[in-house]
């Protein structure tokens, strides 16, 4: 089971740059490019408001979660 960080598409649905959102939130460059890249351990509420705030969309939007089906097989989320 994983979470699976979106923010990529995310951004390019949006026509924001990595380098944008960061001036716009107040995040690092280099922690927003931790995130998008799934390699953040966790995400501080107050981040994940600002990043929503700014990219009009829902946290279940930057976020999937993809669990495992009973038989072993990684489900597959939309």
């Amino acid at each position: 089971m994983s979470i699976r960080v979106t923010l990529d598409r995310v951004l390019l649905d949006k026509r924001m740059s990595l380098t944008e959102l960061s001036e716009r939130v107040g995040v690092t460059l280099a922690n927003l490019s931790i995130l998008k890249t799934g390699k953040a351990k966790a995400v501080r509420f107050s981040t994940l408001e600002a990043l929503c705030r700014e990219l009009d969309c829902q946290p279940g939007d930057i976020l999937v979660f993809e669990g495992e089906q009973r038989d072993g097989k990684a489900s597959e989320a939309a």
